[in-house]
């Protein structure tokens, strides 16, 4: 990851694990990394267990698909990424660690806002701010304190071109992002994650209330992204998991019940349950 999630205590104890920029720098071969580990997590909401003893290494740099039917947990655990859990009063990790570049993200240390801007959200319905396109891109900046117009400019164009929206929408920059089509809002939100350069685009549903061709455009931005970012995305969709990712995990009540290379998820499953369901025998 670029920056630290942590800022430093004045005078931290030696025995102290406070992460460091060094601990999330990302290097040359990160193609060959683990980016985001999980290990034995337990989560809860109140006395409901959502998720049980879950391990998985999600490669840096490529698309994971999370798939199952709902309410198996794969979205709460993709929220667990970046934290959003803690928004919800009677959610709990209870055991386990989740680590991004083996750095714990419930580490005292770690900064929950510099966590978010390494690790971006698209989500189910495209929530663009009522504000312009311009705006939209450039609101996670201006929350930084970042004000210089040609870095903005050069921000807007980049984020816009990163998320192939920038041809369709360079002359109304400064337009209502709410006058975009469904489609191009969904685009927009990417743009609007990726401009403050993160590490990891976390998607939950993004294409479940968009057309088949403005789905086709996001799929193809998928695979454009995956080349800078690593990718997690929670599908219902067996063919766009098949489509998009390079891995996949399914999951069921609230387990883990297989992860493997997605071709082999969808051609030779080890698990009954994974077979079954994909196959839609049940789900």
């Amino acid at each position: 990851m670029k920056n630290s999630l942590a800022e430093p205590r004045m005078n931290p104890p030696e025995t102290s694990h406070v992460p460091t920029p060094a601990t999330l720098a990302s290097t040359d071969d990160a193609t060959k990394q683990t980016m985001i580990e999980v290990e034995k997590l337990d989560f809860f909401y109140g006395a409901s267990k959502a998720l049980h003893d879950i391990s998985i290494n999600i490669a840096a740099k490529q698309v994971t698909a999370f798939i199952g039917p709902s309410g198996c947990g794969k979205s709460t655990l993709l929220r667990c990424f970046n934290r959003m859990n803690d928004l919800v009063d009677i959610a709990r990790i209870g055991d386990g660690q989740i680590r991004i570049h083996g750095v714990d993200i419930h580490h005292p240390d770690v900064d929950v806002i510099a966590l978010r801007r390494q690790v971006g959200m698209v989500f189910q319905k495209s929530n663009p701010f009522p504000k312009s396109i311009y705006e939209n891109v450039t609101y996670g900046l201006l929350i930084q304190g970042i004000n210089d117009r040609k870095k903005l400019d050069e921000v807007v164009e980049k984020s816009l071109r990163g998320a192939a929206l920038w041809d369709e929408v360079k002359d109304r920059l400064h337009t209502s992002g709410l006058g975009l089509s469904g489609g191009q809002q969904q685009r927009l939100c990417i743009a609007r994650a990726i401009a403050v350069e993160p590490s990891i685009i976390l998607m939950d549903e993004p294409c479940s209330a968009l057309d088949p061709i403005a789905t086709s455009k996001v799929e193809e931005l998928i695979q454009q992204l995956k080349g800078k970012y690593t990718i997690v995305i929670v599908t219902h969709n067996m063919q766009q998991a098949g489509r998009c990712s390079d891995q996949t995990a399914f999951f069921y009540l609230g387990k883990l019940i297989e992860f493997a290379k997605t071709e082999k998820i969808f051609t030779n499953p080890a698990q009954k349950q994974t077979e079954d369901y994909i196959t839609g025998r049940f789900g």
